[in-house]
């Protein structure tokens, strides 16, 4: 019965299974195998740039077609060799992605510039990560590098970078003075964009016509000209995180550039830092104009939760949600309330348009930091009175609680559940057909 099905069929099934099912189904006959490889390298996670050598060497080249989604993790450091050999083979795998349609590159440093160039042909690559693990003082993800390799792809929608360092070439008035950032310097030889030119710093991102959704945490974003350069993307979803490097109000300053300049198209936006700038609050000049998702981070000071709400009064906000572990509830619940209550004082044209506040509590990932019994009643009371207060406003409310990556690491293995290498076998024809997942 299965072998008379249409191979449309054959591919519908296999793509609504988990993949331990497809794996154990596409081993019925070759033609069920051949049926199941679009589900098979849908996804693609290559943990080590051994896993990555290990895939262009036993998959065939012709399977890439099937990626739609690759994360890749380069930890190769040291002589530019080595750079330029993981930098070679992350080159075959996107040269044969031609279907890719995220890519997530976690990475050590700065590859080889010579890998830009594929992004060119990445048609349908519309969601890019850039994520940097290395030491920044000593292999830092240089901003000319990312700047070139996000304006080199097509249609990008969606990006996302964190700890980009600074170039040298364009911030030269930081180098040697305090707080000390740190700055890429060599990377002079990352040739001109067809586009951008030359002018491959950070600000120019806002010259990739494409993009919708803008997202940058532990990156200094002082440069001046975030405020300058021409903007042609409609960004409506927007995350700043702070500089590591830079105090509060600095990391303020930066934010509410960004946000003046790209905030009339932003409809959902991820706050960090506070926003002092009461040019926010008045609705008739607001950058904000569409602002309607409100997001803040726990990094955000809770004792400034009042003051930026107040200065973001101009934006036609229906929701908030924020963020905050376990030791701040207490402390949130407090600021909500406070903030409720100035919205009723204030009474119509403050807030008019929110109609839900939800609370996420992040469990820290420090086992030694639970709350004890009596710090425990006291953020139940406290959540309590919080979601009182907004079913007597008429306010939707949800409170939830996540746990941290790292623990949830532990709590993986701890229990037997940590994800392993798994090997997937075909025909036998003695060639590997497996992934590291």
């Amino acid at each position: 019965m299965w072998s008379t099905l249409p191979t449309e069929m054959k591919l519908t099934v296999a793509d609504s299974l988990a993949l331990d099912d497809v794996k154990n189904l596409s081993l019925v006959d070759r033609n069920t195998y051949t049926a199941c490889l679009p589900s098979t390298f849908k996804n693609v996670k290559l943990p080590n740039s051994r896993a990555l050598d290990d895939f262009l060497e036993n998959v065939p080249r012709t399977y890439c077609k099937y990626i739609h989604h690759l994360e890749l993790f380069n930890d190769q450091h040291g002589n530019s060799a080595n750079i330029r050999a993981v930098t070679q083979s992350i080159i075959a795998i996107l040269a044969a992605s031609l279907c890719l349609e995220e890519l997530v590159l976690n990475t050590t440093g700065s590859l080889h510039y010579s890998v830009i160039s594929c992004f060119a042909h990445l048609t349908r690559l519309e969601r890019l990560s850039i994520h940097h693990s290395g030491p920044e003082e000593l292999r830092p993800l240089s901003e000319r590098f990312v700047v070139s390799v996000a304006a080199s792809v097509p249609n990008l929608k969606r990006l996302s970078l964190d700890r980009v360092t600074r170039s040298t070439m364009h911030a030269p008035e930081l180098r040697g003075v305090p707080p000390y950032i740190p700055l890429v310097s060599g990377d002079d030889d990352i040739p001109d964009h067809p586009v951008l030119g030359a002018e491959l710093y950070l600000p120019s991102l806002l010259g990739i016509s494409t993009l919708r959704e803008l997202i940058i945490k532990d990156t200094h974003l002082g440069d001046p000209r975030w405020a300058t350069v021409p903007v042609k993307c409609k960004l409506q979803f927007v995350d700043l995180g702070s500089c590591y490097h830079e105090n509060e109000d600095f990391n303020s300053v930066c934010t509410q550039r960004i946000m003046a300049t790209v905030g009339k198209t932003v409809d959902e936006f991820s706050l960090t830092t506070t926003v002092s700038d009461a040019v926010f609050a008045k609705p008739s000049v607001t950058p904000l104009q569409c602002l309607r998702k409100l997001h803040i981070s726990p990094f955000f000071p809770v004792d400034s939760v009042v003051d930026t709400m107040s200065n973001l009064a101009g934006s036609p906000i229906e929701s908030l949600s924020m963020q905050c572990y376990e030791d701040d509830v207490v402390d949130v619940c407090a600021a909500l309330e406070e903030f409720l209550t100035t919205r009723s004082e204030r009474g119509a044209g403050f807030y008019e348009k929110l109609s839900r506040i939800d609370v996420s509590v992040t469990a820290s990932a420090d086992s030694n930091a639970q709350l004890d019994s009596e710090e425990e009643a006291e953020s139940r009371m406290a959540t309590k009175r919080l979601q009182e207060l907004c079913r007597d406003l008429s306010l939707a409310s949800r409170f939830s609680k996540t746990m941290p990556r790292a623990a949830a690491s532990r709590l993986a293995q701890s229990t037997g559940l940590a994800p392993s290498v798994s090997r997937w076998n075909g025909p036998s024809d003695g060639r590997l057909r497996s992934m590291t997942l």
